[in-house]
């Protein structure tokens, strides 16, 4: 029988919060976070002001 070891070692972790310029997880994290922030805040003026966003805006 042989005696065969296995190294380990602890994969390296990039940190999702940090703000990355370009096509990378940490900026699509980020943008997923935006877009949240700008839905809710639409939603929250058509729930208040009982119109539509553009309407709100005068766009329409």
């Amino acid at each position: 029988m042989t005696n065969t070891t296995t190294k380990i070692t602890a994969p390296v972790v990039e940190d999702r919060n940090a703000w990355r310029w370009g096509f990378t997880p940490q900026a699509e994290i980020w943008n997923g976070r935006l877009a949240m922030i700008g839905f809710l805040a639409a939603a929250l003026i058509e729930l208040f002001s009982g119109q539509g966003f553009l309407h709100f805006w005068g766009i329409l």
